[in-house]
C-alpha cells in the first residue's frame, strides 16, 4: 500500500452502557470479546421483554449516563428526578428472557428501584436488565468467523466511522449533524470519505479488527440527541447516495481479533487488507 500523507488516527471512543441512552466519550478503554468494556451491557425492556430504543421512543435520548466509580449514574435532562446509581456488580438472581430483534437471550433484572426510576422517566412501564457473562449472544453466522459474540448492540460488537465520511455528508446537508447521530464506538481522522467501507483487516494501536458488514441506518439518525426532536435528515440525504439494496449505509460493523488490553485516542490505524466497497460515492 502507498504511504499516507495524513496518518489514520483514532480520534474518538464512545460507549453506550445502557442501550439507546446517551453515550459516554472516553480517551481510553478496555476491550472485551462482546465489545468495549460496559458498552450496551444494560438495556430497557417493555412488558413483553422486548428491547426499547429511540426508534419508537425518542425521549430515551434525554437520559444521560456517566461512570461514577464502580457504578453508572443516570440522570434526566428535563425531568426533576433524583439521579439513579446503578452498581456495576449486579446481585440480582432473577433471570429474564429478553429479545433484541430476532435474538432471544437470558438477562438479569437490575432492581425494583431502577424499574421505578425509568418507568417514571419514560411515563410508561419498563424494566432495566443486565447481560451477564453467562449469556453468549452470537453475531450473525453469515459474517462470523469464530463464533463471535456481542452485547445488547443491534448486531455487532463494534461500529467504526471516519470523520471524513461525516464531513462529506455535512457538506451535502443544509444543517450539519454531529457524529452522535450515528452512535459509533470508534471514530478516526485521515483518509477519504467512506474509506472504512473497504477495510477488511486493520489494527487500531495493538488491536486487530475486521470490517465485516456496512451498517444499515434507521430513523434513529434523525433524532436530535440533545433535544430528542425528530426530523427527516440526515436519512433523506443519505438515501440519495448511500442506498444499497434498499439499505442506507453509513459506517462499518467490526469484529475483533485476539483481544488486547486497551486502545486509546491517538492510536494509529494500519490497514492490512482491503475489499471492494458495496457502493461507490462521488466526492
Amino acid at each position: 500500500m502507498e504511504a499516507r500523507i495524513t496518518p489514520l488516527t483514532l480520534s474518538e471512543i464512545w460507549i453506550y452502557p445502557i442501550k439507546s441512552l446517551a453515550g459516554i466519550s472516553l480517551t481510553e478503554t478496555e476491550l472485551t470479546s462482546r465489545g468495549l468494556k460496559y458498552d450496551r451491557r444494560w438495556m430497557l425492556i417493555d412488558a413483553n421483554g422486548k428491547f426499547m430504543t429511540q426508534r419508537s421512543l425518542p425521549a430515551l435520548a434525554l437520559i444521560d449516563v456517566k461512570i461514577e466509580g464502580e457504578s453508572l449514574l443516570v440522570s434526566h435532562r428535563q425531568k426533576n428526578l433524583l439521579p439513579l446509581l446503578i452498581p456495576f456488580k449486579n446481585d440480582s438472581s432473577e433471570p429474564l428472557t429478553v429479545q433484541v430483534w430476532d435474538d432471544t437471550m437470558e438477562a438479569l433484572s437490575v432492581s425494583a428501584e431502577a424499574d421505578r426510576w425509568f418507568s417514571e422517566a419514560l411515563d410508561q412501564p419498563c424494566r432495566l436488565v443486565f447481560q451477564p457473562e453467562s449469556t453468549q449472544r452470537k453475531v450473525d453466522s453469515r459474517y462470523a468467523s469464530h463464533g463471535e459474540i456481542t452485547s445488547f448492540s443491534d448486531g455487532y460488537p463494534f461500529l467504526l466511522i471516519g470523520q471524513e465520511s461525516l464531513n462529506d455528508l455535512n457538506a451535502r446537508l443544509e444543517s450539519p449533524v454531529p457524529m452522535n447521530r450515528f452512535r459509533p464506538n470508534l471514530v478516526f481522522t485521515g483518509g477519504n470519505p467512506y474509506e472504512e467501507d473497504t477495510w477488511a483487516a486493520f489494527k487500531v494501536g495493538p488491536q486487530d479488527f475486521f470490517g465485516v458488514k456496512p451498517c444499515a441506518r434507521c430513523v434513529l439518525t434523525t433524532i436530535d440527541q440533545t433535544t430528542a426532536e425528530k426530523g427527516k435528515e440526515p436519512l433523506k440525504t443519505l438515501s440519495k447516495y448511500r442506498n444499497w439494496n434498499n439499505k442506507i449505509l453509513f459506517g462499518q460493523n467490526l469484529l475483533p481479533g485476539s483481544i488486547t488490553q486497551s486502545i486509546k485516542v491517538g492510536d494509529l490505524i494500519e490497514v492490512s487488507k482491503v475489499k471492494e466497497a458495496p457502493l461507490q460515492v462521488e466526492i
